[in-house]
C-alpha cells in the first residue's frame, strides 16, 4: 500500500492494514519532525507534493518487493504543515523473516529521504 495524505498518520490503523498472515516479522519506522540543532529551532516544516508522488512511491514499493522477501510493504508520506513531533512518513515491511523486514524498512527509509516529488520548507523561530 502506498499513500500520500494531508491528514495525520495513524500508526494503529496502518498496522491493521499491512498484510501479515504469512509473516513472522513486521517492522515499522516513523520519521518525525525534529527541532534542528542551532540557534533558531525548527517550529514546523511545510511539505508539498509536486508531480507524481504516488507514482514515485509505487516504484519504490515495487523495487523493495523485488529486492527483499516480503509479504507486504507500506509507504506513507504526509503533506502540509507539520509541527515538531508529528509523523512525516512511515515505512513498514512484513516478511517471514526479520532480516528481510528490517532490510526493506531501512532501504525504504533511505529511498523516501531522496524522493524528488516531495518538497519541504522549514519554518524557524
Amino acid at each position: 500500500m502506498i499513500c500520500v495524505t494531508s491528514t495525520p498518520i495513524n500508526p494503529s490503523e496502518l498496522y491493521d492494514a499491512i498484510g501479515k498472515d504469512r509473516s513472522g516479522s513486521v517492522v515499522f519506522h516513523y520519521a518525525v519532525v525534529k527541532e534542528a540543532n542551532g540557534d533558531r529551532p525548527t517550529t514546523c516544516i511545510d511539505y508539498r507534493a509536486e508531480g507524481d508522488t504516488e507514482g514515485e512511491l509505487a516504484v519504490i514499493a515495487a523495487e523493495l518487493q523485488g529486492k527483499w522477501t516480503l509479504e507486504d510493504v507500506l509507504l506513507v508520506r504526509r503533506t502540509g504543515r507539520l509541527r515538531v513531533g508529528e509523523i512525516i512518513s512511515l515505512v513498514a515491511a512484513s516478511s517471514p523473516n526479520s532480516s528481510d523486514a528490517f532490510g526493506a524498512c531501512q532501504d525504504g527509509i533511505a529511498r523516501l529521504k531522496k524522493m524528488t516529488t516531495i518538497k519541504k520548507e522549514e519554518q524557524r523561530d
